[in-house]
């Protein structure tokens, strides 16, 4: 196997001859070799997007020749349109704050321009890797910077997948709109409701939920680029300084900026913590929504058994014709682990010392992680599990007729301490609510058949709100 040698400030190591990364990478493999997870291909495309950028801000600043500027370009348009994949080789976890997986990147496309330009990869003589392809850069803000465009580019689809979620939910809502059941506080027969109420709660936290991740994205358009080491420029002209960012923005078509203190921006991760707060709440809330549905479905003769879930798969080696609600599992065990992703990103980003927080490459690796991870369970719990419910609505009525919860409506005619009682007798004797009523004679039976109206009791007095829950922004 062809080799050749590279060296640097701590020694020299043989590299593969056909290898366009650099003895920098081979280090940070050999060193990091912790999750077997490579960099994500998105953010290795937005930090190629990122050099591509800064090559053509550094020629118009005349840091950079014509000619190097645009090998460089043409380097980071293979790397943008997929190519070279495999020269990725650092690990996603890495000590030194991203500093090898720019290094990778700048090897990569040093390399690669090199060639461009009729050059070998023997050495840098045409293209270097920090001097030119880094030039009025640092890690510090180049990687926090292609993060905050992966998260740009991740979040719509999870927006997009949660709105599709709050639509079959609001169809659920309207289908079983007449469906009276028995509401429950604490496991325990509350009063009336119907399923369409309950569907429409999951809409409406769904629906929030989105707002809230719209809102939060916004962050992700403030960077820190241009402030390279700890966030005061050096090494950086002040006409690149100036420039990058609406550069940036204007490849992009999106409405980036540079941060207004890049001393701050440069230390602090805090927006990164609040996407994934805002990431969090939302795999809560799918999970709690998973909770009930497997305890409105669990039976199917022995459990509530409101509602069927869709048959999915066989639920046991052992018990014949056994169907689990695998769907909703799988979402709260998506739940618990973004949970876990985010105590990290809370802990690396109080990690952080002085003018750096060397804890990036972790939470940029579970950020992702979390955003695609709830993307795909969101799919799956509309398409696999919401679409195909159906409801068992003779036995929910059933429930509620036999329910000592309804004694709850009795209070305003005949008092707490009377109700309880009816309750209570309910209860030891198996009688229903109404027979006992009869049986003493505090009401006329036209009054309690009023009273105990389940339709009413099921409705309530709250004013129906429907046109609150509408259409939100879409981000960019």
């Amino acid at each position: 196997m062809h080799t050749r040698i590279e060296f640097d400030s701590i020694g020299s190591l043989p590299i593969p001859g056909e290898a366009y990364y650099g003895i920098q990478s081979l280090r940070a493999k050999n060193n990091f070799s912790i999750s077997g997870e490579k960099l994500h291909p998105i953010f290795i495309k937005n930090l190629a997007i990122i050099k591509k950028i800064a090559a053509i801000t550094n020629y118009q600043a005349n840091n950079l020749s014509g000619t190097v500027a645009n090998a460089i370009c043409e380097a980071c348009n293979g790397i943008i349109a997929g190519e070279f994949q495999t020269e990725f080789i650092v690990d996603t976890i890495q000590g030194g704050a991203g500093t090898s997986a720019n290094m990778n990147m700048n090897e990569v496309i040093a390399h690669r321009a090199s060639e461009i330009l009729g050059g070998t990869k023997e050495k840098y003589d045409l293209v270097h890797p920090n001097d030119h392809v880094n030039c009025s850069q640092s890690t510090n803000d180049v990687f926090p910077s292609a993060g905050k465009l992966t998260v740009l580019e991740l979040m719509p689809q999870l927006i997009s997948n949660l709105s599709y979620l709050e639509r079959l939910l609001e169809q659920k809502a309207i289908e079983f709109s007449d469906v009276i059941k028995m509401g429950r506080t604490q496991l325990q027969d509350a009063v009336p409701t119907t399923l369409g109420h309950s569907f429409k709660a999951y809409q409406s936290v769904v629906h929030r939920d989105i707002k809230h991740l719209i809102a939060i994205t916004a962050e992700m358009y403030t960077l820190n680029i241009g402030a390279t080491a700890i966030g005061n420029g050096i090494n950086a002209s002040v006409e690149y300084s100036s420039t990058i960012a609406e550069n940036l923005a204007r490849e992009l078509q999106l409405p980036l900026k540079q941060a207004d203190n890049l001393y701050d921006a440069t230390q602090n991760v805090d927006s990164f913590v609040r996407v994934s707060g805002v990431i969090k709440t939302a795999a809560i809330s799918l999970s709690k929504m998973s909770n009930d549905l497997r305890l409105l479905s669990s039976g199917p003769k022995t459990g509530f058994g409101e509602i069927n879930l869709p048959a999915r798969q066989n639920g046991s080696s052992i018990m014949p014709g056994k169907v689990n609600p695998v769907i909703p599992e799988v979402v709260s065990q998506v739940a618990f682990q973004i949970v876990g992703n985010d105590v990290t990103i809370t802990m690396a980003a109080e990690s952080g010392q002085l003018e750096l927080n060397p804890f990036e490459p972790i939470i940029f690796r579970n950020l992702f992680s979390s955003i695609e991870l709830l993307t795909n369970a969101v799919m799956t719990l509309a398409d696999n599990c919401i679409v195909g419910i159906t409801v068992n609505e003779e036995h929910c009525r059933d429930q509620v007729e036999k329910s000592v919860g309804i004694a709850t409506a009795l209070c305003p005619f005949i008092g707490y301490k009377k109700a309880s009682e009816v309750a209570k007798e309910a209860l030891k004797t198996g009688l229903s609510i109404r027979q006992i009523l009869l049986k003493r004679n505090w009401l006329t039976k036209e009054k309690i058949d009023d009273i105990l109206d389940l339709r009413k009791l099921a409705e309530g007095n709250v004013p129906s709100n429907d046109a609150a829950v509408g259409a939100v922004t879409e981000i960019h």
